[in-house]
């Protein structure tokens, strides 16, 4: 049977001819030099071309990267090396070395040494740590020295391939041939050494259109292959497939099997002739360079043929030989190892297989484990690697039966096997590209997934989609179908197939057969189940597992990594890479079991496991409670200060999250509490967050709002601490301290402000700040001759441009008297608002009538008696109200005349009567909602006597909490038509304040709630 290759182009450039490649052992990067004389690389990733050196303007026939060094090395027909900084773009050096054409380049793979042919018959080897000196000159070929390549397997001999027909193969510090190798008629123009330790074996490619195999420990020719139809240019032996790759003038590309020597492939792109082939170790990734271009292929896949049973022995193959190792051996010293880091494995080799296994997988109960590959497969037993039984096939699946299993013989045929012996053959009706095992037996082709039952071949549901992989868990629950770019998780029910009758049975299976559990944009590259939890390894390089709809990373990895399997007892997941090092990482048991019950609602199960569940890992399960929406579990589960207050706010726990923000005494907690509380009407709490979060305009903004004057004032003492002028000014404004507002401006540098908020408000400071003003502008004067300061006129020396500035003294001494007492809330309807009064005329009545006098330093003193003007009245003294309950404190004109024109008078008149009308209707309602109520005559007779004291002209009684819409900015409100003797109004006092529906908030009481308790210093 063929070998079974997937040859994938992964890159056509075209370019001029391209004599030699060349691939990056780290970077996704195909060197190429061309006979123009230029140099490109191309990422063969993407298809973009990354760097170009311009070298010179003859053939360039040689280049290798350095990757250790940063370097590309190139030799052209000038006969001149040169070395290019590939990351710069730098030339770092150059020096004749040859005195002819420059054929070939090798690097040394540990030492710092290069190694050139020529046309000159010499090969030379160049130490670059030596300044480029030149160790040692190898001489002994009589025609152009074509090629030359180092033993990969003994890195002190290296073999060169020379148009003399021979093969040399030479030694650092001899300078004569170790031995010589004849056999071709012609030329020969390349050669290569075999990679693998089976077999010392050299290739060479001649102009006599052949291939020649040779053993260079017997000097012999062990075979020859034939077939090319020109001169062979290139040859290779791939250093991971047993394959051969030679290249010709005839354009084409063959691969053969390195160990049957059969033609297994024949390439041609299109590109005229074959110069140069390059593998690199570690890849199956192969760069061709042609006369019109290059192309970078891959060959099969790179995955390793490797299988994990289930009590940690691990099986894998390199090339032909199966080597084994135990995971027992690890534990003395295992617990040590961390995430991510290799396990020093003991390895014992078990033997050549007897084909080239591409695939390994145990049985499920590990007795036997099968090789396939080549077009054929072998099960062995799984502890002394016996033969048990073989067989032709593409590829090998078992059943969830470990003695069941399948074949696919074809793209047609599957065959059925039960306990080594066929039992039946099926022939689906799909062209399959693949097979997969588990409960259900899976064919795939490239746009539909059938699954068949293993016993009856039924089949169970035809799909449509391009799936790539199929994985079952364990309890044949549930199955995973990933695609190319995602993956759908799919909930199994054996029960409705067997109960489905011939009307449910359709030509696409049974369509219940299957529920979509979820789908997730990821893709995956390997995976396994653990309980209900997937876990897999994505194109990106992250290994994650998904359970409950969710996606959890468990790490980050930087390299592509292959799953083997999951120890419980260890609780640690196992992965290898392409070169066979095991990792692992910790996945706890307990947290997969705990998740697992969760997301199967079995919650009792769930409370049992989580106390086995390490405190360091009980966030990660928080995490995915809350993503589950158990936010109160998540929040007495998780044990991150952070996360337990975001999920304290998202309930509603303030209580929790005040704890966590005291401990944490973050600003930025603070201000999240303080929204959460205020959102909640938490005033006294937001106000305390506010406080402890120096969140100044929060604070203005609640004490405006609960209209409390001690908070304010304590807002207006830290706000000028703190620094926040702004707020500062704002809150002495509101307490009518103007004087305190001025000294802002002044103290913030704002003189120009400062002096025209002076002659509004206090024009007896206009002087001060005028000459404050010309002070600054004296001393920022640069070069004008004109002084900015003498253009400032102050009311003491230019009392013709202040008119009036003596009566607006006096004003401000009166307003100042003013604002020594407070209007009650109940005053509200009797109040002219601000841009009603006329200051001045008021201050001359209550001058004329005796009320207000000056002293002999201009102080204003209100006597205590006295009226005039239109309806005075001594208002009787009213109840205090707390700050909190009433509005912002403005000051009241207790026995001041109010002096209003006519127009003014009936604008009050016609509010005081409306505002009667209102508190009729209320009355009115009042006594129907409590008529016939015999236990609710007190409240009656009150409402009766309210009633009657509005009739009578006195003062409305505010029934609701007060509102704060007296503004003191300048100057007080009169009260004007005050009621002689009005009886003391209801005091409203606040509801009781819960912090939440459920629970208290400390040791709070109702009476302990006043806003103008707050502190806004921080405490601990």
């Amino acid at each position: 049977m063929p070998l079974r290759l997937d040859v994938k182009r992964r890159l056509l450039a075209r370019s001029d001819r391209v004599k030699s490649t060349d691939l990056h052992p780290v970077e996704p990067w195909m060197l190429v030099s061309l006979y123009n004389g230029n140099v490109h690389i191309w990422n063969y990733e993407n298809q973009q071309l990354v760097k170009s050196f311009e070298v010179c303007d003859l053939p360039v026939r040689a280049a290798k990267f350095v990757a250790r060094k940063n370097w590309v090395v190139v030799g052209s027909d000038d006969m001149h090396i040169r070395v290019f900084n590939y990351n710069t773009l730098e030339r770092v050096h150059q020096f004749e070395a040859h005195s002819d054409y420059l054929r070939a380049i090798a690097i040394h793979p540990t030492q710092p040494y290069l190694l050139t042919t020529s046309d000159d018959m010499m090969i030379k080897l160049w130490d670059w740590d030596n300044k480029w000196t030149v160790k040692q000159t190898f001489e002994g070929h009589t025609h152009y020295v074509m090629q030359l390549v180092v033993n990969p397997k003994d890195n002190n001999t290296f073999a060169t391939a020379s148009l003399d027909r021979t093969i040399k193969v030479w030694q650092f510090g001899s300078t004569t041939p170790n031995f010589t190798l004849e056999g071709h008629e012609k030329g020969v123009n390349c050669v290569d050494y075999y990679h693998g330790g089976d077999k010392p074996y050299l290739i060479s490619g001649a102009d006599d259109r052949l291939v020649k195999i040779w053993d260079y420990q017997n000097k012999t020719c062990v075979a020859t292959l034939d077939g090319h139809a020109q001169n062979v240019s290139a040859v290779c032996f791939h250093p991971e497939l047993p394959i051969i790759l030679t290249g010709s003038e005839d354009s084409t590309v063959r691969l053969w099997h390195a160990n049957t020597y059969r033609l297994e492939t024949t390439l041609n792109y299109g590109l005229e002739r074959v110069w140069c082939i390059s593998a690199q170790r570690g890849t199956n990734t192969i760069a061709i360079g042609y006369d019109e271009g290059s192309v970078i292929i891959k060959l099969g896949r790179e995955e390793p043929a490797v299988s994990m049973d289930a009590s940690g022995k691990i099986l894998w193959a390199k090339h032909s030989e199966v080597q084994q190792a135990n995971l027992k051996t690890l534990q003395d010293g295992g617990d040590e190892i961390g995430d991510g880091e290799r396990l020093p494995l003991s390895i014992k080799d078990m033997g050549a297989c007897e084909i080239y296994p591409q695939t390994l997988q145990h049985s499920s109960n590990g007795r036997f484990v099968v090789a396939c590959g080549d077009g054929e497969y072998i099960i062995y037993t799984s502890m002394a690697l016996r033969n048990k039984a073989y067989g032709a096939g593409l590829e090998f699946v078992w059943a969830a039966d470990p003695s069941v299993y399948a074949v696919r013989e074809s793209a047609t045929s599957i065959k059925l096997f039960k306990n080594f012996k066929e039992v039946k053959t099926m022939r689906p009706d799909v062209t399959m590209d693949g097979i997969h095992g588990g409960a259900l037996l899976a064919a795939r082709s490239s746009s539909a997934l059938c699954f068949y039952d293993w016993e009856t071949t039924q089949l169970i549901r035809r799909i449509e989609m391009a799936a790539k992989n199929v994985f079952w868990s364990d309890s044949g629950e549930l199955v995973t179908i990933a695609g190319d770019e995602s993956f759908f998780i799919l909930r199994y029910k054996p029960e409705v197939v067997a109960k489905a009758t011939g009307d449910q049975i359709t030509e696409d299976g049974i369509e219940d057969a299957f529920d979509v559990i979820g789908e997730q944009a990821e893709s995956v590259k390997t995976a396994l189940w653990i309980g209900d939890c997937f876990i897999f390894t994505t194109a990106t390089n992250r290994l994650n597992y998904y359970v409950g709809g969710e996606i959890v990373t468990i790490a980050h990895l930087d390299r592509p990594l292959y799953l083997l399997g999951y120890i419980p007892k260890d609780s640690r997941l196992y992965a290898c890479d392409k070169d066979h090092n095991v990792v692992s990482y910790q996945l706890l048991l307990s947290v997969l079991e705990y998740q697992t019950a969760v997301m199967r609602r079995d919650f009792d199960t769930a409370d049992k496991v989580l106390p086995t569940i390490p405190r360091d890992q009980r966030t990660r399960v928080a995490h995915f409670l809350e993503k589950q929406g158990f936010k109160k579990q998540a929040l007495a589960v998780s044990q991150d200060p952070e996360h337990r207050f975001e999920l304290a706010l998202a309930l509603g726990e303030l209580k929790t999250a005040y704890d966590l923000a005291v401990e944490a005494d973050s600003e930025e907690k603070w201000r999240q509490l303080s929204q959460a509380a205020t959102q909640k009407s938490e005033l006294l709490l937001a106000g305390e967050c506010l406080g402890r979060a120096h969140d100044y305009g929060g604070l203005l903004l609640l004490a405006t709002s609960a209209g409390s004057a001690h908070l304010l004032n304590k807002l207006a003492q830290e706000s000028t601490t703190g620094g926040q002028n702004n707020v500062s000014f704002v809150s002495n404004l509101l307490l009518g301290d103007v004087d305190r507002c001025l000294d802002v401006l002044i103290e913030t540098g704002r003189l120009p402000e400062a002096a025209f908020f002076a002659r509004t408000y206090c024009p007896s400071q206009v002087a001060r700040v005028v000459s404050l003003w010309k002070e600054k502008a004296n001393s920022v004067r640069k070069t004008s001759d004109r002084n900015l300061g003498d253009s400032l006129a102050d009311p003491v020396r230019y009392e013709n441009l202040f008119p009036g500035m003596e009566q607006a003294c006096k004003a401000e001494q009166y307003i100042k008297q003013l604002a020594k007492a407070s209007i009650p809330a109940a005053a509200y309807v009797q109040v002219p608002p601000n841009i009603e009064r006329k200051v001045l005329k008021e201050m001359a009545e209550a001058e004329a009538s005796g009320a207000l006098r000056f002293d002999d330093e201009g102080r204003a003193m209100i006597m205590g008696g006295g009226g005039g003007g239109h309806a005075q009245h001594q208002p009787a003294p009213i109840a205090p109200s707390s700050p909190a309950r009433s509005a912002a404190p403005a000051p009241v004109p207790v026995p001041v005349p109010v002096h209003r024109d006519e127009e003014e008078e009936d604008v009050v008149e016609q509010r005081h009567q409306r505002q009667q009308h209102h508190d009729i209707e209320e009355a009115e309602q009042f006594h129907e909602a409590d008529d016939g109520d015999d236990d609710d005559d007190d409240h009656a007779a009150a409402a009766g006597s309210a009633f009657d004291h509005q009739r009578a002209g006195g003062p409305d009684v505010v029934q609701d909490r007060p509102r704060p819409d007296l503004v003191p900015s300048g100057g007080p409100d009169v009260v004007g038509d005050a009621p002689a003797h009005p009886p003391p109004p209801e005091v409203v006092q606040d509801s009781q304040v819960r912090w939440s529906d459920e629970d208290d908030f400390g040791d709070l009481d109702a009476d302990d709630i006043n806003i103008d308790d707050l502190n806004l210093e921080d405490e601990d």
